[in-house]
């Protein structure tokens, strides 16, 4: 049991990881669908941010005492490169929702498709 309490943080991930998964292809409203890949993104990054952790680790830097055991820097910098990214994909999918709603009126997937396919027929019964 000590073990799989010790674990916590991958399940708190993982629940972060289907919240995130659930939101994305449950709702039909794009901001929320947005909402819930900014989630499933930083369950990713906790993900690997838990996995770079070393027990007993310290901070690497060489201070000329004899300690061998040093946590990995690399996980930390790749993750907040990554959140770099994911704040601007993000933003990204912001301005396009915002620019949907300018053209259409409405940001639900479902009055999206419906309006896209009378568009196309109306295209069909004018050629």
């Amino acid at each position: 049991m000590s073990s799989l309490a010790g674990q916590w943080n991958y399940f708190l991930v993982i629940a972060l990881m289907m919240i995130g998964f659930y939101a994305v292809i449950a709702r039909g409203n794009m901001v929320k669908k947005m909402v819930g890949l900014t989630i499933f993104q930083t369950s990713v990054f906790m993900l690997y941010i838990s996995m770079g952790k070393v027990a007993n680790g310290t901070a690497p830097i060489l201070t000329g005492e004899a300690q061998t055991l040093y946590a990995n820097p690399l996980p930390h910098v790749l993750i907040l490169t990554a959140i770099v990214v994911g704040v601007a994909t993000t933003a990204v999918g912001y301005a396009l929702i915002i620019r949907v709603y300018e053209s259409y009126g409405t940001i639900e997937d479902d009055d999206l498709i419906k309006m896209i396919e009378a568009e196309e027929n109306a295209e069909a019964r004018d050629a």
